[in-house]
């Protein structure tokens, strides 16, 4: 099914995951689907390999974590989550020669905290290679970045406007 992309969030100069200047990052772009899963279409390098041509577990932690963690911003714009808790289970190896597709959304959202559900996909946009379920704490973007650093936060044009995504899964969500 396509889903339509209602925004795409901004980048940060050094993250990990989304840091554009970070040379050993994956340089991420999130997109928020009309649906309300926020999406990124990414593939790891050999810097980021266990085995060979295998992203290594705690990459593709972090990416679980960061989709989900910025999946609250799709209804609260200017909230993040910080970690409390994450689980994730390894199903297939996550491949460094070919796309993944990384999803994250919410399953219930109370009061301070929030949790989530993300998962990867293989390149044929149906194939599970990797679940999370997390717990978050919610924090105001400026507190987790800091006003003096904002400068480092920024929107990155697209070369080209991505403006739906096609994903071979059915999400189940729940608030």
């Amino acid at each position: 099914m396509k889903y339509k992309v209602m925004r795409k969030q901004f980048n940060s100069d050094e993250c990990f995951v989304c840091g554009i200047h970070n040379d050993a990052g994956l340089k991420t772009a999130f997109y928020e689907l009309e649906n309300g899963v926020l999406v990124t279409i990414t593939r790891g390098d050999n810097f980021h390999q266990s085995y060979p041509n295998r992203m290594h577990g705690g990459i593709i932690s972090a990416l679980l974590d960061e989709t989900i963690g910025r999946a609250m911003s799709i209804t609260e714009p200017e909230t993040w989550g910080v970690t409390i808790k994450l689980e994730v289970s390894y199903r297939k190896p996550v491949p460094l020669d070919e796309d993944i597709v990384v999803c994250g959304w919410i399953t219930k959202n109370k009061g301070m905290t929030f949790k989530g559900e993300g998962l990867i996909l293989a390149s044929d946009r149906k194939t599970v290679l990797a679940t999370s379920e997390g717990t978050y704490f919610k924090q105001n973007i400026h507190e987790i970045i800091g006003e003096h650093r904002l400068t480092g936060w920024q929107y990155i044009e697209d070369a080209h406007a991505v403006t739906e995504i096609e994903l071979n899964h059915e999400f189940t969500r729940s608030e």
